[in-house]
Formats: structure tokens, C-alpha cells, sequence
């Protein structure tokens, strides 16, 4: 059971993830997948608000997405962004990657083969996967401008019937640990983590929220 204490733990750990950036428009939006859908509402609401001609969808089947569906998460943040009026005009999708890194890799390489220019970029994500995308996204594309964003909504309201809180509570756990030890690997620039969100994190791992865990 998720009581009050362990909802404190938890979002100690969302507060330090979401960046709160304030956008400027730029050449290109892109969406990095998820089983989250309202990225790609977030998005295309920006796309429809001028911040960017280009949508990007990076993704093909992840850790919790390759048991939940058959195409990929590109392909569905696509038919999300349809829906809510951006033309297939602007929008490229790239379907094969399974992680951030790959993510950011493969929109390159798609980019190159399309011949588009891009140097600015407003990258969606989960809110709590905000830090851990712009700290990839810094080491494999240092020269590109940057902001990022996620859906608007607050911690308490995160929780639905396909994203339960016990499963994006472990999602944030794993992504702070990755966000302390990937830098190490050349995976990520180094973000400094508050020694209060650290234990926080421990004190979840101990609770038993470890699914995403490197072991």
C-alpha cells in the first residue's frame, strides 16, 4: 500500500526531476517515447501553438511498452498528434530506439537523412524523466539549443488506471539512480543530487520500490 509517507518520499524525487524550463520557440519538437500518451498531447499542443514547424517521435518498443503494445511508440504518438490536428506534413517518426541514448542517436542519424537543419530543439517527456532527458540529450548533442517540457500536471493528479502510482514511483526511482551512476559511463552529463532526494531514493529502494533498479 502507497501511504502518505512513501507519497512524500515520492515526490521529493518528481520535484527534483521536472526542470519547470521556460520555452522559446525553436526549429523542432521532439517527443522521446514512452507508455505515457499525454507526451504526445503535450507535443502536439505545442506544435499547435507555434513553438516548433517539426514534430519528432523517437521510439520503438521499451522496457514497459513492449509488453502494453504492438506498434511502436512512435508510431502511436503519431496517431495521438493526428488526432489532435498536426498535419503528417510536419511530423517525422523514428521507431527503432529503446532508450534515451538511442533516442537522441537515431533522431540524428533520421534528421541527417531527411536534410533538415535543425539546432534548436524542445524535447517532451515524462515529468519526471525531464533531467534525465536533458542530461542525455547534453552529451550526445552539445552543440544544440535546448529546453524541455512534459504534460503540465501535478504530482498528485500523475496517477491513472494504465500508469498506477506504484509504477511510476519505481519508474522515478530507477531514473534517479541512473541520473547518479550514467554519468560514469559517458552516458549522461553529471547532475548533482541533493543529499535529502538521495535518501529519499533509499528509503523508497528499501520500501521495495526497486523494480527499475540496476542491480
Amino acid at each position: 500500500m502507497i501511504n502518505s509517507d512513501i507519497q512524500a518520499l515520492a515526490k521529493q524525487l518528481w520535484d527534483y526531476h521536472v526542470l519547470n524550463q521556460t520555452l522559446t520557440k525553436s526549429d523542432c519538437i521532439l517527443a522521446l517515447g514512452t507508455h505515457d500518451l499525454r507526451v504526445a498531447e503535450r507535443a502536439a499542443e505545442l506544435y499547435l501553438e507555434g513553438y516548433a514547424p517539426l514534430v519528432v517521435f523517437s521510439g520503438g518498443l521499451g522496457k514497459i511498452t513492449k509488453d502494453i503494445w504492438s506498434e511502436s511508440e512512435a508510431e502511436r504518438f503519431a496517431a495521438v498528434a493526428m488526432k489532435k490536428g498536426v498535419p503528417a506534413s510536419a511530423i517525422l517518426t523514428e521507431n527503432k530506439s529503446t532508450n534515451t541514448g538511442e533516442n537522441i542517436l537515431f533522431t540524428q542519424q533520421l534528421l541527417k537523412e531527411q536534410n533538415k537543419e535543425v539546432e534548436s530543439f524542445i524535447v517532451v517527456q515524462k515529468p519526471y524523466m525531464e533531467r534525465r532527458s536533458l542530461a542525455t540529450f547534453k552529451v550526445h548533442w552539445p552543440q544544440k539549443k535546448l529546453s524541455v517540457t512534459s504534460p503540465r500536471i501535478a504530482f498528485e493528479d500523475y496517477a491513472t488506471e494504465e500508469i498506477p502510482m506504484e509504477t511510476f514511483i519505481n519508474s522515478m526511482v530507477g531514473d534517479l539512480q541512473r541520473i547518479k551512476v550514467y554519468p560514469a559511463k559517458g552516458f549522461q552529463i553529471y547532475q548533482e543530487i541533493p543529499d535529502d532526494v538521495w535518501s529519499a531514493y533509499e528509503q523508497l529502494v528499501a520500501q521495495g520500490f526497486d523494480r527499475f533498479v540496476i542491480k
